[in-house]
């Protein structure tokens, strides 16, 4: 590992599946406001940096990026993306994302919807309050994201009353029914789509999947595909739709980073294909084929919480509360 460029997280949070992910394959760098954010124990460093709306964030990275040999940069939240994005247009920042305008688009409903259609995309019905469209309709904040402030309405009154609500500025999106598919894709520094790997989601918590399925679907797979290249997508994306029965395929949601579901693109994936390995090979200058489509299929994940213990100066201890007896089910 130690010729490979390392990598640094922003707003590990508590994605400490993604960022042991990256861990194994080099040196990586952890960041987050909080000391407690769980991920960053996961990587070989932690580091402190400003709030992303500090001007000294981005010489921060900077610094971090020269002291360190830094060849990627992958943000986990959504407001990280367009700041990088930024900087890596005007400063060369090794960040992993799209271009700002895509970024900036991407975090807007009403303007990820009017990107899709701009590209011949299917997106259901998305309008600002008020706007004509037919019921039932899903209002939902602009800027949103888990899940937070979602609610249905089944006519104007009840859309004008929830829009009241909700107090931010939201968007009256066509409800659809029918099956509800992420899909975990990664684009290269060219924004070719790489692959895209879908999963259903039957059940989730606080908007992320806990679990779910990977199944054999082509023409998602091919909606994801053209969506990543329509927008030159660098870095992960998921995209989220519904395949309605009456209304056909409907893309909500594209989010420039690593979904909640990342247990399943990293289970699907084949064999050196997994996608933080192929962005720090990416980083490394090498050039990915694209394999659009190739993963494994019909499988099943289920994910769950875990906690670790740290001491007075929040290095952690290694203690764990199960044994190792226990780790596995042991034969009746």
């Amino acid at each position: 590992m130690t010729d490979r460029p390392a990598v640094l997280i922003t707003g590990a949070g508590r994605r400490y599946d993604i960022v042991s992910a990256f861990a194994e394959q080099t040196l990586t760098i952890a960041c987050d406001l909080n000391p407690l954010a769980p991920a960053q124990y996961a990587a070989q460093l932690r580091a402190e940096v400003p709030p992303n709306d500090d001007p000294a964030f981005v010489p921060a990275l900077e610094r971090l990026c020269e002291e360190h040999g830094v060849g990627a940069i992958v943000p986990l939240i959504d407001p990280d993306i367009e700041i990088l994005a930024a900087a890596r247009q005007e400063r060369g920042l090794p960040a992993f994302v799209s271009d700002p305008d895509i970024a900036r688009a991407s975090f807007d409903k009403l303007a990820t919807h009017e990107l899709l259609r701009r590209h011949g995309l299917p997106s259901p019905p998305t309008v600002a309050p008020g706007g004509e469209i037919e019921f039932p309709v899903v209002v939902k904040p602009r800027a949103g994201s888990l899940s937070r402030s979602v609610h249905v309405a089944r006519d104007r009154a009840e859309a004008e009353f929830f829009t009241a609500y909700v107090g931010e500025p939201v968007v009256w999106q066509r409800m659809l029914g029918g099956e509800h598919v992420s899909l975990d894709c990664l684009g290269d520094l060219e924004g070719r789509c790489l692959n895209a790997i879908p999963r259903t989601m039957l059940e989730s918590r606080g908007g992320e999947a806990v679990k779910g399925r990977i199944p054999d679907d082509p023409e998602l797979v091919e909606v994801a595909r053209a969506t990543m290249d329509a927008l030159r997508v660098r870095g992960p994306g998921m995209i989220q739709l519904f395949r309605d029965p009456d209304l056909g395929i409907g893309i909500h949601d594209v989010n420039l980073r690593f979904g909640g579901g990342f247990a399943g693109p990293m289970y699907a994936a084949l064999p050196g294909r997994g996608y933080p390995e192929l962005i720090v090979r990416m980083a490394a200058g090498e050039r990915i084929e694209p394999h659009v489509g190739q993963y494994r299929k019909s499988g099943y994940f289920a994910r769950f919480n875990w906690q670790i213990e740290l001491d007075e100066h929040m290095r952690p201890t290694g203690r764990d509360i199960v044994g190792e007896g226990f780790r596995q089910p042991r034969p009746a």
